[in-house]
């Protein structure tokens, strides 16, 4: 079972934005290959940070809107938000650790 959060348009705001703790934001989307290969990453991070960080999940296909606001244009993408700003960007499916990196600081 998955860790991760699933968003939409109606409640990114309320999930990610007004969130006490940071949140990844991964935006993926079903046949997106490498995205498929970093979401159980994903999940065991949030599993092993949890109330220090969460995992939300935005499908570009079914959420194109938040996409486009988030100037995705490629994908797998993740942002970080912390107290409601973007605060990193990660792109590319990439191994637990370098994820981690990436998340130093954060988490």
């Amino acid at each position: 079972m998955s860790a991760a959060i699933t968003v939409t348009e109606s409640t990114f705001a309320s999930e990610v934005l007004q969130s006490d703790v940071p949140v990844l934001v991964d935006f993926w989307a079903e046949w997106c290959g490498p995205c498929r290969a970093v979401a159980p990453v994903l999940d065991q991070i949030a599993s092993e940070h949890e109330g220090n960080i969460r995992i939300a999940k935005v499908n570009v296909d079914e959420q194109p809107n938040l996409a486009a606001q988030y100037r995705i244009t490629s994908i797998p993408a993740m942002k970080v938000f912390k107290d409601g700003e973007e605060v990193r960007e990660i792109i590319g499916a990439m191994p637990k650790p370098a994820i981690e990196e990436r998340l130093s600081g954060i988490i």
